[in-house]
């Protein structure tokens, strides 16, 4: 009777999902700058909903990054608070691998399963790029090209044209970066995503200790300076990029 807690902050949602024996239920809200101050209660909630308590739960999985730093560095504090409180391990989920779920997901729904290769990128801000590859081999997602830090041109240099793509950066670098055959730029339940994810590390054994929970960044600058927004508002895209 496994029972797996799983939240994730690291875009400007927050997701939050309870798989149990009785099925997944899901919060999803705004994050962002109110992760931090919401994630606690709704997550105690959320257990309240399904009448368990933290002490029921086996694991507790987060999305681990890239994305957004507060995001992140929220998602991992709490989730470490929550594991060494209830002496609980931890699961580390690859954030872009949430989207690439999700789109499988939003796929299968469709009627048009997804198979093969798809590139999940996500908008970094600062003119970049979060991406990575992965692929689903009919039971679990396998990293093929693991997540980095993209210009829009470097990237479109590196994957060459990929027959499947998701993520918001389809949206935002829409001219640099094409419309693929098939595209998911917008996901529908990262809650569902990240609870199937979670599912499938612990089949797999990658808990681990909750001092291991760390977040992972691909970046290290993470804003501009007032010099360089100037620049980037009078620079042509091409240039600014």
């Amino acid at each position: 009777m496994t029972i797996l807690l799983a939240l994730d902050s690291s875009t400007d949602q927050m997701a939050l999902s309870l798989s149990s024996p009785a099925g997944r239920i899901f919060i999803e809200e705004p994050g962002g700058a109110q992760a931090s101050a919401k994630m606690v209660p709704q997550t105690l909630a959320l257990l309240a909903q399904a009448s368990l308590r933290l002490a029921d739960v086996d694991a507790i999985a987060f999305g681990r990054g890239p994305g957004a730093f507060t995001g992140l560095r929220t998602a991992c504090a709490v989730v470490q608070g929550l594991a060494f409180g209830a002496r609980k391990p931890v699961l580390a989920i690859d954030s872009l691998m949430i989207v690439a779920e999700d789109a499988r997901q939003q796929a299968a729904a469709a009627g048009a399963p997804l198979d093969g290769l798809i590139w999940v990128a996500m908008d970094a801000r600062i003119g970049e790029i979060y991406a990575g590859a992965y692929r689903f081999d009919g039971a679990v997602w396998h990293t093929v090209d693991a997540p980095a830090l993209y210009s829009p041109a470097a990237l479109v240099s590196h994957w060459q044209s990929p027959a499947a793509v998701a993520g918001s950066a389809l949206t935002v670098f829409a001219e640099q970066l094409g419309t693929p055959a098939r595209c998911w730029a917008v996901s529908t339940s990262r809650a569902a995503a990240i609870a199937v994810l979670a599912e499938q590390a612990w089949a797999r054994g990658e808990a681990m200790e909750a001092a291991e929970a760390l977040p992972v960044y691909v970046r290290d600058k993470v804003a501009q300076t007032t010099a360089e927004r100037l620049a980037a508002r009078v620079l042509p895209p091409a240039a600014a990029a």
